[in-house]
């Protein structure tokens, strides 16, 4: 049951309203979305349908949507990974796109026109992207036609790729890959990641759901530990009112942060007291997620 008390979540506008909230939110009129996914490498959800709109979150290639209504080049959607309602590129999606059967596995990767490394790339696809495929050509993947938003055949290096099903155990692994990342208000690939962006992304690759922003995080994951800055394991969250990190060990962090405006470790005890000075206040919550 849709959470209308976050309008994040709510696939609602004063016209259009998801036909499943009929009865529960005011709209002129209630639709029931259509199945799609994103079929470009990556696109920004923005809360308003004008390309001046902020970031909210980003969508990746495979990445399941609903779509209820277009306007103009835009899509009113609702991602179905972890909820977020707002506008895609229209564009960038499609309704008959296949069921990814693989994973980016590499932080990034290049899409070709034909299994043959030495032709112009298409694009490039970023880690934890969702890839239909049909078929090996040497050391190359074929994707489904339908499965992209390039206009020519499109093929990934097999190595940096893994079937979906096959996870990364250790998230913070993953966030050591990340190290360096720049920062991006509202990123979720490896171009550009915000803080809970890179906590959902690393918890993703080990196969456990998160939802987007740190808020929601702090609510959904794992189980509460005392809020002290000691006896702390590798993957533990560390809150703040805004922000979240993850423990390497009991005294490191690591963080997608605009004090450095990348993904960047450091002590969290200098960390705890820079953001207590300068940006978010106190520490509110410390989770265990990893068992």
């Amino acid at each position: 049951m849709t959470d209308l008390t976050d309008a994040r979540l709510v696939p609602a506008r004063t016209d259009l309203a998801d036909v499943r909230l009929r009865g529960r939110v005011d709209a002129a009129r209630y639709v029931a979305g259509r199945s799609g996914r994103l079929a470009a490498a990556s696109a920004p959800l923005r809360r308003r349908p004008s390309p001046d709109a902020g970031i909210e979150t980003e969508a990746v290639m495979g990445d399941p949507v609903t779509l209820y209504d277009t306007d103009g080049g835009f899509a009113f959607v609702q991602l179905e990974t972890d909820g977020y309602v707002g506008y895609l590129p229209k564009a960038a999606l499609a309704l008959e796109a296949p069921t990814p059967t693989h994973r980016v596995t590499a932080l990034r990767t290049f899409l070709y026109p034909a299994a043959d490394m030495k032709r112009p790339p298409l694009g490039h696809v970023s880690l934890g992207a969702g890839l239909g495929i049909t078929g090996r050509e040497g050391d190359f993947l074929r994707l489904a036609d339908d499965g992209h938003a390039f206009a020519d055949s499109a093929y990934v290096f097999a190595d940096h790729c893994a079937p979906v099903g096959i996870v990364e155990p250790d998230p913070a692994a993953t966030a050591e890959r990340l190290v360096g990342t720049p920062y991006l208000w509202g990123g979720r690939t490896s171009l550009g990641l915000d803080c809970s962006g890179l906590v959902q992304l690393c918890l993703a690759l080990a196969g456990i759901p998160s939802p987007r922003d740190a808020d929601q995080q702090e609510t959904a994951l794992g189980m509460a530990l005392p809020t002290r800055l000691d006896g702390l394991a590798r993957g533990d969250l560390v809150f703040w009112r805004g922000h979240v990190g993850m423990m390497l060990d009991e005294t490191r962090l690591i963080h997608a942060n605009g004090y450095h405006m990348a993904v960047a470790v450091e002590p969290l005890a200098g960390a705890v007291a820079r953001i207590a000075e300068k940006s978010y206040g106190a520490v509110t919550s410390i989770r265990r997620v990893m068992p």
